[in-house]
């Protein structure tokens, strides 16, 4: 599957599934279930490839601050819910953490608490291979590395957020004392 065909398909599902994380992903597994299953066995490829890109040390910093706290498996999670946001913020949310911070839901969190994920997104090929062909998706012969975070940085550094995530932490970390 091409990069355009993978977010054309999250597109489709964004636009029938109201936003909400929940729905995208039912929906994403519904119109990928219809197709063939090598069709899905690339989406799946896709997806670990997305994944990887975006397993970056700034990124999870930004989902730390969003989230009061990110654990290993609860980066994985923002990032399916970042999957559900489209290409577009995905990708400048790769290239560029901070702009998390422009979104109103981001902006809105930092007052409410509300806190981003989307498991049921990561899961989406497993369960439209299932639905699609009764079996489970074969294992991947040639996975995708997760690459190194040798930069990693203290996330409850608030300076260090500061430095990194100016507009994030001026969101989500209290302002210093005067």
């Amino acid at each position: 599957m091409r990069t355009e065909d993978f977010w054309k398909l999250i597109d489709e599902a964004r636009a029938g599934g109201g936003g909400e994380p929940g729905p995208v992903a039912a929906r994403a597994v519904a119109l990928l279930a219809e197709r063939d299953p090598e069709d899905i066995i690339g989406y799946a490829r896709h997806q670990m490839r997305v994944l990887a890109a975006s397993h970056k040390a700034d990124l999870w910093g930004a989902a730390y601050l969003i989230n009061g706290g990110a654990s290993a498996d609860g980066f994985e999670h923002f990032r399916g819910w970042l999957m559900t946001q489209g290409r577009a913020v995905f990708a400048r949310a790769v290239a560029e953490p901070d702009s998390l911070a422009e979104l109103p839901q981001v902006r809105a969190a930092s007052l409410s608490g509300e806190e981003f994920a989307a498991e049921q997104m990561l899961s989406v090929p497993w369960d439209a291979y299932r639905k699609a062909t009764a079996t489970e998706l074969p294992a991947d012969r040639d996975p995708v590395r997760t690459p190194d975070l040798n930069d990693f940085w203290d996330f409850d550094d608030e300076d260090e957020a500061r430095r990194r995530l100016p507009r994030l932490a001026a969101l989500f970390v209290e302002p210093p004392m005067e």
